[in-house]
């Protein structure tokens, strides 16, 4: 029996992970590779593009060890979003290293468009506010370094993209991007669905320098012969990591919005139409199967990464502070992780990490609470934001690793007001990609499984809630350099 089986490959940013999908829907197999980050000056965070590539091979080998290639109908991608890279377009050489969708030292970059008096254009015409972590600022700040008088990038001899672009390009020798990893480099016009050219013009990217433009959804190529069991594999889908996890929650989307939870984490929701003025958050393309579906989303930069940064800090490992915070109440302790500023709904860079409310009363217990719980209240910050013309929002779709805590779930439940229903397969990224693959392969129409759900229901007394998201907003405010809290949302 040939074209039975749907692998996907969720290429994210310290791993690579596979999964091996029958017509049923199940998961018959897995594999994974790490990746390696380096972190060479303070605010860079780089990978190595040949190394990601290898760990895409080495995770599908181990997935499909055993299994014959001839039985896999196609491949689909999810991969990390606005990490992004130069390349040598006649050779596919990688130029440079992928600069990490959470490195900063294109600050410049934005601060040089936000001179000018561009900030209003590039947050109308991209849906995304001026922000060091979205790739235009990254790829202006590789060609400055790499081709300063863009001679290469004009003739059209250098690519840039994100990761799915990187990896087409290596795996089929084709320049591509798919449209929802295109909307997160802020050079697409997230209305039509092109690149832009007042953008281009904004951040100086030359035309030539960028990929072709593709469905979410399509034949995007066969992989070519020297890549080991993929070899001759065609490629069926391209997803952002966040939007194929919203993508698998399927009919649970309507009315929510999906939550995961990383190294930092995204709130999505779909919306009718992209022109809802939201100016805390993102607009977004969603995916493009073929016609752009938009979302609304907004990025926290450390939610994980809060918990592993309190592992170190306290001497103990990332289970048991959350043992240490199922047994506490914070007590008046916040802490705001605003360890490169603060990103969505505040925007603000000049944040800065803090601790408040210490008495002498404070303890350990109390500083593993007050993290576990500035998850929850970054995330209820942008579920707030989220509200109103776009629709009151009746429950949160949560996944990601850190979904797994308990302690989290019932914490985000009791401060959002809302009930969190927890997918129980955390490979939903995986299996959106999948799912999409399977539908251009003709395996289904639409997917033969959708995820059961862990439900986290609302327990604490409203008036509790609210004085800990006043404590919060306090706490955000000093961050913020502000005793009042009267700063804008938007910086």
């Amino acid at each position: 029996m040939t074209g039975d089986l749907v692998l996907a490959v969720d290429q994210g940013t310290s791993s690579t992970k596979c999964v091996l999908v029958d017509a049923a829907g199940a998961v018959v197999a897995t594999g994974s590779a790490p990746v390696g980050i380096a972190y060479p000056r303070p605010g860079w965070v780089q990978q190595d593009a040949d190394e990601i590539v290898a760990s895409v091979l080495a995770a599908a080998r181990g997935c499909l060890a055993g299994v014959d290639p001839a039985r896999v109908a196609g491949v689909g991608f999810s991969t990390q979003r606005e990490s992004a890279l130069l390349w040598d377009a006649a050779s596919g050489r990688p130029v440079g290293p992928v600069l990490g969708w959470q490195d900063r030292r294109s600050v410049g970059v934005c601060e040089r468009v936000r001179a000018a008096g561009h900030q209003q254009a590039v947050r109308r015409l991209s849906g995304l506010p001026l922000d060091p972590m979205f790739s235009a600022a990254k790829i202006s700040w590789l060609l400055a370094e790499h081709d300063p008088d863009h001679s290469r990038a004009g003739a059209g001899r250098l690519v840039a993209g994100t990761v799915d672009a990187w990896l087409l390009r290596a795996l089929t020798g084709q320049d591509r991007i798919e449209a929802g990893n295109a909307s997160r480099t802020q050079l697409l016009d997230v209305r039509d669905g092109r690149w832009s050219a007042e953008l281009l013009s904004i951040f100086d990217v030359p035309a030539a320098l960028l990929p072709e433009i593709v469905p979410s959804a399509a034949e995007l190529g066969r992989i070519g012969s020297d890549a080991g069991v993929l070899s001759g594999l065609p490629i069926r889908a391209v997803l952002g990591d966040s939007h194929a996890a919203l993508l698998a929650h399927g009919p649970r989307s309507a009315g929510g919005a999906k939550v995961t939870y990383g190294t930092g984490s995204s709130v999505m929701r779909l919306v009718d139409k992209p022109d809802d003025d939201q100016s805390a958050v993102c607009l977004t393309v969603a995916w493009a199967a073929p016609e752009l579906q938009p979302a609304l989303e907004g990025n926290i930069r450390s939610t994980g990464a809060t918990i592993v940064w309190l592992a170190e800090l306290l001497g103990c490992t990332q289970e048991q502070v959350a043992q240490r915070a199922a047994g506490a109440a914070s007590a008046g302790v916040c802490l705001v992780p605003a360890f490169g500023g603060l990103a969505a709904p505040w925007w603000d860079e000049a944040a800065v990490g803090l601790i408040s409310g210490l008495t002498l009363g404070s303890g350990p217990d109390q500083l593993a609470r007050a993290g576990i719980e500035s998850i929850a209240h970054q995330v209820d910050d942008v579920v707030a934001a989220m509200s109103g013309s776009a629709g009151e929002l009746t429950h949160l779709l949560a996944d990601g690793g850190a979904s797994a805590n308990d302690v989290l779930m019932q914490i985000q439940a009791d401060l959002s007001g809302l009930p969190v229903l927890r997918a129980q397969d955390q490979q939903l990224s995986a299996l959106g990609a999948a799912h999409l693959a399977g539908r251009v392969a003709g395996l289904w129409a639409d997917p033969p499984s959708r995820p059961g759900y862990d439900r986290f229901t609302p327990q604490l007394a409203a008036a509790d809630a609210a004085q800990l998201r006043r404590d919060w907003r306090a706490a955000v405010a000093r961050s913020r350099g502000s005793v009042d809290g009267h700063r804008n949302l938007t910086s």
